[in-house]
């Protein structure tokens, strides 16, 4: 979502950690964080840790995080449309179970967002009708949406959480918070919104019999 959308500080969080590799670069080019804070002695401490440790980020890195953050209002807007319109396109898609996306009234939600982001980003999860075969043809068959672990680029990528980022979870831990194995993560990029919603489609329909 980053600080375009919410800002926790302003909600009255102490420290606002923010991970600078994904929107607030936007180029899948870095990996930095930020811890953010507006209390001068909690800044202090902070920083003295951060040179006691040594955990100082590169000059290339900040200047790359700097480009990005040129253009994140710019960027944030096209993911927040991007999202909202493929989120909506698979609530109502027949191969598709559930869809989360905070941005539809249908998610548990829906009005804490209201209250406090000014938008929302392009990440999405929904589950494919069926099992984990499902899964893996919709996975396969994809041709523009690109099979990766990240988000907050330009370009769209997809996971799969039960082989992938939480393949080392136990399984009733994994279902207890709802990470079955047709459950599909989606970072929504900056595409042309039809070429990825054509894609998912067609992708969705071979993979799940209608």
């Amino acid at each position: 979502m980053s600080s375009y959308f919410q800002r926790p500080l302003d909600l009255g969080a102490d420290i606002s950690h923010q991970s600078l590799t994904k929107y607030m670069n936007g180029h899948c080019d870095v990996v930095m964080g930020a811890a953010v804070v507006n209390d001068e002695k909690l800044y202090e401490k902070l920083f003295y840790l951060q040179r006691a440790n040594g955990a100082v980020p590169s000059p290339i890195d900040c200047f790359l995080v700097s480009r990005g953050l040129k253009t994140l209002h710019l960027r944030m807007r096209e993911h927040m449309t991007n999202g909202l319109i493929v989120a909506k396109f698979l609530e109502s898609h027949p191969c598709v179970e559930k869809v989360l996306h905070p941005g539809l009234p249908s998610h548990p939600q829906y009005e804490l967002v209201k209250k406090q982001a000014r938008g929302t980003s392009g990440m999405l999860c929904f589950y494919v009708k069926g099992g984990l075969q499902e899964a893996k043809s919709f996975l396969k068959n994809l041709k523009l949406i690109v099979l990766a672990v990240s988000l907050g680029g330009p370009e769209s990528l997809v996971a799969h959480p039960a082989t992938m980022t939480h393949k080392h979870t136990p399984k009733e831990n994994r279902l207890a918070v709802g990470i079955t194995d047709n459950l599909i993560r989606l970072s929504v990029g900056l595409e042309t919104v039809e070429d990825l919603t054509a894609d998912l489609d067609q992708a969705l329909r071979t993979a799940v019999a209608v």
